[in-house]
């Protein structure tokens, strides 16, 4: 059996997901050319010199795009170990796509892969 590619994953998709999900890889790729795309966890995955950054997922009709902040970039406190931390914004297919915040929330988790390195 072949592993499921990149593609087959976008490409599996019904419309107007199909569509969106396309847009919004495309987005991603072009706010740094450092952006990595890979599938983790069985969906289209981000990163960002190796760090976790953002991630594609459509769940029930309910398409959501997620920023990480990967468990690495987080302050290391005694007896407490760190984990990933997310955040998602649903979008809606059928409306305009919230371009400005998808830049801006990428750019603020790129700048902080940034600074610790």
């Amino acid at each position: 059996m072949q592993p499921k590619t990149l593609e087959s994953y976008y490409l599996s998709k019904p419309e107007p997901y199909q569509s969106c999900l396309l847009a919004l890889r495309d987005i991603v790729l072009r706010v740094d050319p450092d952006i990595r795309h890979v599938r983790k966890f069985q969906i289209p995955f981000f990163t960002y010199h190796d760090k976790k950054l953002a991630y594609l997922w459509l769940d029930r009709k309910k398409l959501k795009m997620g920023f990480c902040i990967d468990k690495s970039l987080q302050q290391a406190n005694a007896g407490i170990k760190p984990k990933d931390q997310y955040q998602s914004v649903v979008i809606d297919p059928n409306e305009d796509l919230p371009i400005a915040l998808i830049i801006q929330k990428l750019n603020a988790c790129i700048a902080l892969i940034k600074k610790s390195v």
